[in-house]
């Protein structure tokens, strides 16, 4: 199978909402909600891959000759690239009814395992979207980042136990999960966390060395309000535009949210998400201060069209596209890449 054979298989059957389009940009699915739309106008999620688009790579070839390593270190585990599959749930209602969310998670977390990445999984209503999450990362030996989403104490509490049980070498929370709709008038309240709330939830899991992410960071004093909860790492991210329009898109905060978190906490791993595209995308990712990425969406693509295969033939386009980019502008490991090899 080749890429485009995948795409091609993928339209055959995502439903209603998602195209399956040769690139994920956010104008064919608009504002429909559900699906991989974007709250209101669809403003956000179309300018999350607009401003990649915007920056451009600096080529340098007067450089030594060296084999370009990718490889990318993540809270003790190494990894072949530093792309993470996003998390991702109720497919069945968001993209087409050929999968459920155990039968897409049976398939994604150890094709990306086989890939040399690693998946976050998602979360929804349902609760089987958890459990289901849980089940496919304790079969693969922890190999995978669990994504609850801010519920209520009661509610996050159940979740974040099949979490523990699953062995997860890592563990996230989509604060910025906190802008859609089934999560409004929620008893108890769920939704925004203030700094107490999510150093309880991260404590619980320091305790038991499990590192905390905290996804959906779009300013400086977000970031260094999770820094004090005691996060591990954190993710840029708008939700991919579906919770709030006329947001920035995470291209435009990455490089100050990576310069205050590198001056006060330094250990902290910064991620980043939204319209990443190709690996020139996450070069310049990498290039404004991420450590790695997480692409989502054309993960989906990827299983609904290829199954494993799909997900592998992504992971390698993306992973390709990266060590090229690498090699043209001079960087031959990922500490190498640097601000200037990139022009805003």
């Amino acid at each position: 199978m080749t890429y485009q054979e995948m795409l091609e298989k993928a339209r055959e059957c995502s439903g209603p909402y998602c195209k399956a389009c040769p690139v994920c940009n956010g104008r064919a699915c608009g504002n429909r909600m559900p699906g991989p739309g974007a709250k209101g106008v669809g403003d956000t999620a179309i300018r999350n891959y607009e401003k990649w688009q915007e920056i451009r790579v600096n080529m340098d070839t007067l450089t030594a000759y060296q084999d370009t390593d990718t490889s990318v270190e993540l809270f003790g585990k190494q990894f072949r690239y530093p792309i993470f599959a996003g998390p991702v749930g109720a497919v069945k209602l968001h993209y087409g009814d050929k999968f459920t969310d155990m039968e897409y998670n049976d398939i994604l977390v150890p094709a990306c395992r086989k890939a040399g990445i690693a998946a976050f999984t998602g979360d929804g209503t349902d609760p089987r979207v958890m459990e289901a999450a849980a089940e496919a990362i304790r079969k693969n030996d922890g190999c995978g980042i669990p994504t609850v989403k801010p519920w209520g104490r009661d509610i996050v509490e159940e979740k974040l136990r099949l979490i523990r049980e699953s062995g997860a070498f890592a563990v996230a929370m989509d604060i910025d999960a906190a802008g859609l709709p089934f999560l409004k008038n929620q008893d108890p309240p769920a939704g925004r966390k203030s700094v107490e709330e999510l150093r309880e939830i991260i404590d619980g899991f320091r305790a038991k060395g499990i590192p905390f992410i905290v996804k959906g960071i779009m300013t400086v004093r977000g970031a260094l309000k999770a820094v004090e909860a005691g996060a591990s790492g954190i993710i840029v991210s708008n939700h991919g535009g579906r919770v709030q329009d006329q947001c920035p898109a995470t291209a435009e905060v990455l490089c100050e949210i990576a310069k205050a978190v590198r001056e006060q906490a330094p250990e902290v791993k910064i991620l980043v998400d939204g319209g990443l595209r190709s690996g020139v995308d996450i070069f310049k990712a990498l290039a404004l201060g991420a450590d790695a990425v997480l692409v989502a969406r054309p993960y989906v693509t990827a299983v609904y069209g290829g199954g494993e295969e799909g997900v592998s033939l992504l992971t390698e386009k993306l992973g390709e596209e990266l060590r090229d980019t690498m090699a043209m502008c001079g960087a031959t490991s990922l500490p190498e890449i640097s601000r200037d090899m990139v022009r805003l």
